[in-house]
């Protein structure tokens, strides 16, 4: 049975959408961004989600548990700008039916 799962997304402006995210399409966050085109095109998955450009970084701004990092995502995050305690590439946070009601802002794009 497939499941959206209600997240919100604060894009780069600051303006906050609330989005449904399918569970059953094997996406990541970053997709759903893109898919709902709250990035500007070119601005964002620049590395097709292989966690080698932190184009989708993101502030996780709620406490929905997340999977840990994995070494490649914490190692992008240490050469990218505008890194936060509490940031990750969203290209690495897949549509769970965990992520009920997860909040997001875009990082800045660099």
């Amino acid at each position: 049975m497939a499941l959206d799962v209600n997240i919100k997304i604060t894009d780069r402006n600051g303006v906050t959408h609330e989005v449904a995210a399918p569970t059953d399409m094997a996406l990541n966050l970053m997709e759903v961004v893109k898919l709902y085109e709250l990035a500007e095109e070119g601005t964002i998955g620049v590395c097709g989600g292989m966690a080698m450009c932190a184009s989708c970084q993101c502030y996780v701004k709620s406490d929905t548990a997340l999977p840990e990092k994995s070494d490649e995502e914490d190692a992008m995050l240490s050469e990218a700008y505008n890194v936060k305690e509490n940031s990750r590439l969203g290209c690495q946070i897949h549509i769970t039916e965990d992520l009920e009601g997860l909040e997001v802002e875009l990082a800045p794009y660099e």
